[in-house]
């Protein structure tokens, strides 16, 4: 099985306006690109909730969920990226898709989350570097800061020995795989207001 490593260069969109584009990526440490098989089964669950939908991607990267959303008719998407070359080959990848639908942040997703919502999102993607924590400090400001709308999905994706993480109790687990040292999630907020 060919996986995503460094110095593979490239993201494969594999559906949507964009299918089978393939857009350059920077080689750069710890970049890890969900991979197309990840991606396809995280899509497959996804499918009936993408078009027309708010997606905020925490730890863009290579770009490709957010790219890969927007390749299935997502309305909007923000993207916030820690590294600017990555941030910058991911803006040069949405002019060179003509894509005018997407905002690309250089800078820390806890410093953007800290502070009270702009506006809510439909689709959250948690794909941080591994071991460092973020996946729960990410997922404490979301709640927090009512950057959710009604009824969002939330797909995580954390290293496969991380067993405990802060969902909040009112989140429902839909899905849950693991593929080699990667563990991945889908929650849904709920759908009602709260009181």
């Amino acid at each position: 099985m060919a996986k995503n490593r460094p110095g593979s260069g490239q993201v494969r969109i594999i559906a949507g306006q964009w299918r089978s584009r393939k857009l350059p990526i920077q080689d750069l440490e710890g970049l890890r690109p969900t991979t197309d098989r990840v991606r396809e089964t995280l899509f497959n669950w996804l499918a009936g909730e993408l078009s027309g939908s708010s997606v905020l991607d925490c730890f863009g990267g290579s770009g490709a969920l957010a790219l890969e959303a927007l390749s299935r008719y997502a309305a909007f998407a923000r993207v916030y990226e820690l590294q600017k070359t990555a941030a910058q080959q991911l803006q040069q990848n949405l002019q060179t898709l003509k894509c005018n639908s997407a905002e690309v942040i250089n800078g820390d997703v806890l410093a953007g989350l800290a502070r009270p919502a702009d506006r809510r999102f439909d689709i959250v993607f948690i794909d941080p570097p591994f071991r460092r924590g973020l996946a729960e400090q990410t997922l404490t400001l979301l709640a927090q800061h009512q950057w959710l709308n009604p009824g969002a999905l939330i797909y995580l994706e954390v290293e496969s020995e991380l067993q405990q993480l802060p969902i909040p109790a009112d989140w429902e687990a839909l899905k849950e795989k693991q593929a080699g040292q990667v563990s991945y999630r889908l929650y849904r907020f709920p759908g009602g207001v709260e009181s």
